[in-house]
């Protein structure tokens, strides 16, 4: 499965009000290990930057007078997203822009780009924070620190870094343990990788952990309790365990 980790900066909140994309950032992972593929373009939008959001991204006017307009670097983003899936914080706003972007090419150069959901599968992990810790704050960093994610490296927003961290964000959220991601690389590039998201590896030749068995008053506590569910109940599901042999309260017998 390949899927394309996204976040873009923008002059401004509303494409419908003629604010455009400056910036894409995007990493690519396939069957949840990051590929070390990534795409990045700052962009000219051709026109301002509001002073709201240069305080978000710190993005200025100055910063992309010089870059490409999106026309320049349309057919090369396409391509490294086209049939992905896009996983996104907080989708709609990004596919938005992008959509928007496209529609102005279309028309000007007569291309038929587009839309994004008609040739990507799109994965809002805004969404899926919100179903999974319904009522608490879902913004990136609150589920860094959720997630125990290092983003200290993080003040401003910037397309390509939100995309890196919410890679790790998404597998952790997917259940997914992101030093997989890891073994393809280089002993340095994986401390690198590491030492940036925060995670580490366990060494391989850590001490097991030390079972403690339970003494005879333990045994004998837990094997009344059990007694006494039966009872009630007429069954034990505990009973059913592998290994497990049922014992009376008084202790004799023997627990597998």
């Amino acid at each position: 499965m390949r899927q394309i980790i996204l976040d873009t900066e923008t002059t401004g909140i509303d494409p419908r009000d003629g604010h455009r994309l400056i910036e894409i950032g995007g990493v690519e992972m396939i069957n949840r290990r990051l590929t070390g593929r990534t795409y990045h373009q700052f962009i000219n939008p051709e026109r301002a930057i509001e002073e709201e959001a240069i305080g978000i991204h710190g993005i200025t006017n100055e910063r992309v007078a010089d870059e490409p307009v999106f026309a320049a670097i349309a057919d090369e983003f396409w391509a490294f997203i086209e049939g992905a899936e896009l996983v996104i914080h907080n989708a709609p706003f990004d596919v938005g822009f992008i959509d928007h972007e496209l529609s102005l090419l279309n028309a000007k150069r007569g291309s038929s780009l587009g839309p994004v959901a008609e040739h990507c599968r799109i994965l809002d992990t805004l969404v899926m924070a919100r179903k999974m810790h319904p009522g608490q704050r879902n913004s990136l960093d609150a589920l860094c620190k959720r997630y125990q994610i290092d983003n200290g490296h993080r003040v401003l927003h910037g397309a390509l870094l939100d995309a890196e961290i919410l890679a790790d964000v998404y597998l952790h959220m997917t259940g997914g343990q992101t030093a997989l991601t890891l073994e393809a690389r280089s002993g340095n590039e994986q401390e690198s990788a590491q030492h940036s998201s925060g995670i580490r590896r366990l060494d391989d030749q850590r001490p097991r952990l030390a079972v403690i068995a339970p003494d005879d008053a333990e045994l004998s506590a837990h094997h009344a309790k059990l007694d006494a569910i039966r009872e009630a109940a007429g069954e034990c599901a505990w009973d059913g365990l592998p290994g497990w042999s049922r014992v009376p309260a008084s202790g004799e017998g023997e627990a597998g």
